[in-house]
């Protein structure tokens, strides 16, 4: 009996050791967290270094802190997770960029976007594919089958362009801005979809069939992810139209104004992670379900509820991507130094190098293989010249998309790691190229990105506003109080209000852009919106923000 007591007492000082422990750790990270944000805000003013490389470099000498304290066992506070990752940092993100997008700009540009983020992501994909085949098998790196080749083409296919979005400016540069945005969010999700694809697909034995097989399921998982976020985005707008959360009551005037915020808001961030998890139930791409979610939510459920709702949720999504960012990045820092993968290759460490460099050359190659191709195709669709893609420009897209990050690092534990451990040399020498690529490509990439497109696109305005206190409502980083009510961007507004009407097909053909739009409002106008509701179509009631505006009342 007494050793039984002993027994249940001993675990138990293990568990409590074990919890302050995790306790310490949390501790640590979110004072990191803290010191992160106070000296990116600090380092604003030079945008040489955003929030990104700051939390990465922090990261490191915290690694390097560590692993020094522990006597070179371990160099990180937190284990990673790829569901933490996925399942709790990445959906943030990734709506936030889709309910602040400057819809405008992303839907006039659409297909060169689609071409970019979709096509060329593929175009990279097959390069880096075909190039690691070529040059990896007559390396001693160990055994690697097509399927994982493959998985390094989609790993090091997914870019990370928030260094060059830091410096380029929505007003002065509204066609570039948009294109590395665009194509970044589309990039990431095909990244994923083709990683998913490939991972469910025996492909040591290939074939037509199994090709057929593999672009049907690929295909399917782009359109019915977009399509989910849309009926998602749909349905938040429907019930919060129909049950009008923002309805005062003018016996409690103060209580209900309090209460239903809550729920308005409440409502809006757990259908957007509603879309996210419907996806991953079934299988789908949860980044571009979210994506598109949040486009539509901007568009039709943010108009539908009070002035304070929508303050407080512009405010909300934008924090806690923010925050998700920079914990990804001071993660990323400190796993770089993780003891363990690195022991593998301690014995050669010559290999590891050269396996990083030929990984970030066939990137760059990969990268330029479909940027000035698909730019020169985009052009020849545009009769404007300011809407097409001039050489400098096609070389700062080239450029954006050259970074790696998170994605790359979490799909690479995906495949190469079990619960972040390594066990086979192949294994952590790709994990390894991955760090050293994603570390070398952030920061040193990051640094340059602010002289080159000073050099490439001088403007006479301070870009130290650019993307801060941008004039736009729907720019990731407004925080300007103002700009959050009635100026929201909006569809309406793609290519100004007098829209010829088409009139013929050669009009679709010249101007696809402006002619599907002309049908679109029409509509919008006269099905989509007086059922989910939007701007100009929300029911009138004392207090809410259309008392301002009467033109904007039910009708």
């Amino acid at each position: 009996m007494e050793a039984y007591t002993s027994s249940i007492g001993s675990k138990l000082q293990m568990l409590y050791t074990s919890d302050h422990a995790s306790v310490v750790s949390m501790n640590l990270f979110v004072a990191l967290l803290c010191a992160c944000i106070v000296i990116g805000h600090l380092l604003e003013e030079t945008r040489w270094m955003n929030e990104s490389i700051t939390a990465l470099i922090i990261g490191v000498f915290t690694g390097i802190v560590i692993l020094l304290i522990s006597g070179g066992k371990s160099s990180r506070l937190l284990v990673f997770s790829e569901d933490l990752f996925f399942i709790y940092l990445l959906p943030p993100i990734i709506f936030n960029a889709g309910f602040q997008v400057k819809k405008k700009q992303f839907f006039r540009n659409f297909m060169t976007i689609m071409l970019f983020g979709a096509v060329g992501t593929l175009i990279c994909c097959a390069i880096i594919t075909t190039g690691a085949v070529q040059i990896f098998k007559k390396m001693d790196i160990g055994p690697l089958d097509i399927g994982d080749y493959l998985a390094i083409g989609a790993i090091f296919a997914a870019t990370d362009s928030v260094c060059t979005l830091q410096v380029l400016s929505q007003d002065d540069t509204p066609l570039l801005y948009s294109l590395v945005f665009g194509e970044g969010v589309v990039n990431d999700a095909t990244s994923v979809v083709l990683f998913n694809a490939i991972q469910s697909f025996d492909l040591t034995n290939i074939n037509a069939v199994i090709a057929w097989e593999f672009v049907r399921n690929f295909l399917y998982l782009f359109i019915t992810s977009t399509l989910l976020g849309v009926l998602t985005g749909l349905v938040s707008a429907y019930i919060i139209k129909k049950l009008y959360f923002g309805r005062y009551n003018m016996v409690q005037i103060h209580v209900s104004k309090l209460h239903s915020t809550d729920r308005e808001v409440a409502l809006m961030i757990l259908m957007a992670y509603l879309s996210y998890m419907l996806a991953e139930l079934f299988y789908l791409s949860g980044i571009l379900t979210v994506f598109f979610c949040g486009i539509v939510m901007s568009h039709y459920t943010w108009h539908n509820v009070t002035e304070s709702s929508r303050i407080t949720t512009k405010h909300a999504f934008a924090t806690l991507s923010f925050v998700a960012e920079i914990f990804i990045f001071l993660y990323v820092g400190m796993d770089a130094l993780d003891i363990e993968k690195w022991k593998f290759v301690s014995d050669s460490p010559g290999t590891s190098i050269a396996v990083s460099s030929i990984l970030l050359g066939l990137v760059m190659v990969g990268r330029a293989a479909f940027v000035f191709p698909l730019s020169f195709l985009s052009n020849l669709s545009k009769k404007s010249p300011h809407e097409k893609i001039g050489f400098r420009q096609q070389f700062i897209i080239w450029w954006a998309g050259l970074m790696r990050g998170a994605v790359s690092m979490a799909l690479a534990y995906n495949k190469f790691t079990s619960a972040g451990h390594t066990n086979l040399r192949a294994n952590a020498i790709m994990i390894t190229s991955t760090i050293t690529v994603v570390l070398f490509s952030t920061v040193v990439f990051g640094l340059m990105t602010k002289p080159l497109i000073s050099l490439l696109l001088p403007h006479p305005k301070d870009q130290s506003r650019s993307l801060s206190f941008s004039s736009d409502p729907t720019t990731p980083k407004s925080f300007t109080l103002p700009l959050l009510g009635e100026g929201q961007d909006s569809l309406d507004d793609l290519g100004g209000h007098e829209i010829p009407r088409p009139s013929s097909l050669r009009a679709l053909l010249t101007t696809p852009t402006h002619t599907v739009h002309y049908y679109w409002r029409k509509f919008d106008n006269a099905f989509m919106r007086p059922m989910f509701g939007g701007r100009g179509f929300v029911p009138f009631v004392p207090g809410s923000p259309t008392e301002r505006n009467p033109q904007n009342q039910w009708h």
